[in-house]
Parts: structure tokens; C-alpha cells; sequence
């Protein structure tokens, strides 16, 4: 076999026409493989993680916000947007520490949460408990459904 690739001695097996792509191929996956892990690290990095959902009332905003105070948060509305922002910060490890696996970071984080339908700013109310931060937004009364009687 190394006789062969030094001295381009030809092979009497038949080539599959793919066989050059299918190289390409296992070329181009080695070359992105070190790429993607940038993108996939700011995918992780997507905090808070939330869960939207609503009633025929209100909209219900939950964030996943462990370690983090009520004080440290800002939460604003506007016609159809939720911003949730804040800090999350991390006790700091002993000096000279060496990481084997770091994936929780601290610093500012921020999430702007668009809405499916017109709200009322003036009534949003929001809770911390247990690292969870339920947000009830109001809907306004033109996004609301309205029953519809039928006459006969």
C-alpha cells in the first residue's frame, strides 16, 4: 500500500464515481468542526431560558432565573414586548482554581420577548419564587376574544 502511493502505482479496483465527493466531504466536516463551536456556544448562551404562554386573559412570561435577586432585575412593556434584563453573577472560585468544565457565566444578560398580541402595560405584574419569574401580562381589550352569539 505505501508502495503504491509513493510511486502512483496504479490500483485495479473500480473507483465509485461519489468516491471524490464522499473525500470532499470528510474534508469540509474536519474544517467546520472546530468553526460550528463558536455558534453552538452562543446558542447556549441564550439566557434567560422562557416559556410563553396565555389564557383568554393574560400571558403568562416564566424565565429560568436561578441565583438571580428581584432587585437585580428590569422588566419593562411596551404594545407588544417584554424586556426582561439583569445581572446574574456567580461567586467568584478560589485563586489559582483550575476549570475542567465552565459552562455557567455571569455577567449582564438581557431578553426581549415579543408578544402574539396587543397588551396593556399599565396591568403587568411579576413574581420571583424559587428562581422562577412569572411575568402575567394583560391582554388589551381589543386582542381578547370576544363570544359571539348566534341568533336562530
Amino acid at each position: 500500500m505505501i508502495y503504491r502511493r509513493l510511486f502512483d502505482f496504479p490500483t485495479w479496483r473500480v473507483r465509485s464515481p461519489f468516491e471524490e465527493l464522499a473525500q470532499m466531504r470528510r474534508q469540509m466536516d474536519r474544517l467546520f468542526e472546530d468553526a460550528a463551536t463558536p455558534y453552538q456556544r452562543a446558542l447556549a448562551g441564550v439566557f434567560p431560558l422562557i416559556n410563553l404562554t396565555e389564557d383568554k386573559d393574560n400571558y403568562y412570561v416564566r424565565a429560568e432565573l436561578p441565583g438571580v435577586k428581584a432587585d437585580e432585575l428590569d422588566i419593562q412593556a411596551t404594545a407588544n414586548n417584554i424586556a426582561i434584563s439583569g445581572e446574574r453573577k456567580i461567586a467568584a472560585e478560589v485563586e489559582g482554581a483550575r476549570y475542567h468544565r465552565r459552562e455557567r457565566e455571569a455577567g449582564n444578560f438581557s431578553r426581549m420577548i415579543g408578544l402574539p398580541g396587543d397588551i396593556n402595560p399599565d396591568k403587568v405584574e411579576a413574581s420571583l419564587e424559587n428562581g422562577i419569574l412569572t411575568v402575567v401580562v394583560s391582554k388589551a381589550e381589543a386582542a381578547k376574544p370576544k363570544q359571539i352569539t348566534v341568533k336562530s
